[in-house]
């Protein structure tokens, strides 16, 4: 899978019109841009609707179930789905395929200037054997990653019973939690295959249909839940992931079949494999296994550190899971939509690994650091600011109780100081990963935060409850994020795709962590002042944005400065 190092770039008159902005001179940096934005305001729009969504099915399950022994039960089960949503959607179906379709569609791209106007319009160049590049790596891996999905699913269900007990070996009722695990395990085949839809879609720049799954998945939680919890209880949340899950499927493969290559005449006369065929493929088989294990080794390890989040938890009262999850999933509605940028340039950044441009790459690369620190660290400070109103707002009704707002809030809390890390971590995987060669540097550092994160929990937890775990998970990502920042530095020795230039990047991290750090500290001080919760809230969302500007203005961040600067203008224009 390893690229060439150069491969000649897609002539415009064979591009598909979303790819014409990213070929097109002289402008062709001004046009991608807007491409870039354009896709990364629809994919925010549809990113908040989710998250947004999500918080409605939260406070369905918290209204209806509160926080007590069958929600930590619940939350057990759910352990499936998240392991599967980061291995099969969010990090390492994505990381694995992404880059493969970049390379299909950049050798077919080469065909189409080699061989100029040879193909029929609307048809690609075939591949060597007669095969259209993209539908080759479709037929290579589609078949057998539904067999291996549909097997590890029935695996799942089958040994429901061991994994609750190794995932909570506490739990209050853990019959309950494997009937719940047993519906989610449905989510390993369908999150599988939404992942793999999501992969080429936005390889084809697609990036509207992959964007809503979270909000299609999240609305067949809140409904099947809504209808179905008088007669199943919390099973209904379990049954609601499930066709949650479908959903993702669904919204995704019209638009997925629109984008399938035509087949040609060429392909209907050439034989589907010869012998030699067959080498090849098993050569491209190994050497995508070669890059998908640590790629799977690593998104496990980072998704490991809930699953010890819950472990420590479960030998705690009832209900820590509880406080545990809905803090965390508040929490991390920053760095979701700071990583929105990376999710539509990871496509762009494979592309242009593929067709041999490493100084875009580099570029593309800095500039999604500073401006996903610039957003999770403003959405750090003002989830530290304002948690307990937040969490009122959010949760606090039914069987949610005012303690349970203010532990969540608290708890909240902690888990803003690894904000951070959290997207520094999702933004640096990319090009590590984007250049289709196995390298396990990223699993090394990941392992070190891991280690951290269970050493810290074993010894916090005994003192500090919840608030210490959520202490270790802090400071787990944190020196994982410090790991990968400092391993670009040299990517010939750790096989990232490009060298970030630290003396560059890092001051402006600190810039925007100092900022954040006083904007936070203000809100913190004015917030409780405010009265009721919700106009306590909308002060610490006029108050905590303005302070962090004005710091960071001060402090000298460049990232600031260049959006004041923007805005500015913007203005002058609409005048």
């Amino acid at each position: 899978m390893t690229p060439p190092a150069s491969t000649p770039a897609v002539p415009e008159e064979h591009a598909v019109p979303e790819e014409r902005a990213a070929v097109t001179a002289p402008g062709r940096g001004r046009d991608q841009s807007r491409f870039i934005a354009r896709a990364a305001a629809a994919t925010a729009v549809l990113t908040v609707l989710g998250a947004l969504m999500g918080l409605v099915r939260d406070q369905a399950v918290a209204h209806l179930y509160g926080a007590g022994a069958a929600t930590d039960a619940f939350l057990v089960s759910w352990t499936v789905p998240e392991v599967a949503a980061t291995l099969l959607i969010e990090d390492a179906m994505a990381l694995v395929l992404i880059p493969a379709f970049s390379l299909a569609l950049s050798r077919r791209a080469a065909r189409d200037a080699a061989r100029g106007a040879g193909a029929a319009p609307g048809e690609s160049p075939p591949e060597e054997g007669g095969r259209d590049p993209v539908r080759a790596l479709l037929a290579h891996t589609l078949p057998r990653l539904l067999a291996g999905l549909a097997c590890a699913s029935g695996l799942l269900m089958l040994g429901a019973p061991r994994l609750v007990h190794l995932l909570a070996p506490g739990l209050a009722d853990p019959r309950l939690a494997v009937e719940c695990t047993r519906l989610t395990a449905v989510t390993v085949f369908t999150f599988g295959v939404a992942g793999f839809l999501s992969a080429g879609l936005r390889a084809h720049r697609r990036f509207v249909p992959p964007a809503g799954i979270y909000l299609a998945y999240n609305i067949g939680i809140t409904v099947t839940v809504l209808v179905f919890h008088e007669l199943w209880g919390v099973r209904a949340a379990a049954a609601g992931v499930a066709a949650g899950g479908c959903l993702m499927v669904l919204v995704q493969l019209p638009f997925f079949l629109r984008r399938l290559p035509r087949v040609t005449r060429q392909d209907r006369r050439s034989p589907r494999r010869t012998t030699g065929a067959r080498r090849v493929q098993r050569r491209a088989v190994l050497a995508g296994g070669g890059v998908l294990l640590p790629i799977a080794v690593f998104t496990l390890s980072r998704q490991s550190q809930v699953l010890v989040e819950r472990y420590l938890a479960s030998s705690l009262p009832a209900g820590a899971i509880s406080h545990l999850n809905y803090a965390q999933k508040v929490a991390q509605i920053p760095m979701v939509l700071s990583l929105m940028i990376c999710t539509v340039t990871f496509p762009l950044v494979a592309r242009a690994y593929a067709d041999g441009e490493a100084g875009q790459v580099r570029r593309r690369v800095e500039r999604d650091l500073a401006a996903a620190a610039l957003v999770v660290l403003l959405g750090a400070a003002y989830v530290f600011a304002c948690a307990p109103q937040i969490i009122e707002l959010l949760f606090q009704r039914g069987a949610f109780t005012s303690q349970d707002t203010a532990v969540t809030a608290s708890v909240m809390r902690v888990y803003a100081l690894g904000l951070l890390g959290h997207s520094l971590v999702g933004a640096l995987i990319r090009p590590y990963f984007s250049t289709g060669r196995p390298t396990w540097y990223p699993v090394t550092a990941m392992a070190a935060g891991l280690v951290l994160t269970v050493w810290g929990g074993v010894l916090l937890s005994d003192h500090w409850g919840t608030h210490g775990i959520a202490a270790a998970n802090a400071a787990g990502i944190t020196l994982t994020a410090a790991l990968l920042l400092a391993g670009t530095a040299r990517p010939s020795r750790r096989h990232a795709a490009a060298a970030v230039d630290l003396r560059r990047v890092v001051p402006g991290l600190i810039r925007l962590a100092a900022a954040a750090a006083a904007a936070a500290a203000l809100g913190a001080a004015v917030v409780p002042r405010c009265g009721e919760a919700l106009p306590a809230a909308a002060v610490g969302a006029v108050l905590v944005p303005l302070a962090f500007l004005a710091a960071g203005y001060a402090a000298g961040a460049p990232e600031v400065r260049q959006l004041l600067s923007v805005v500015e203008r913007r203005l002058r224009h609409d005048r």
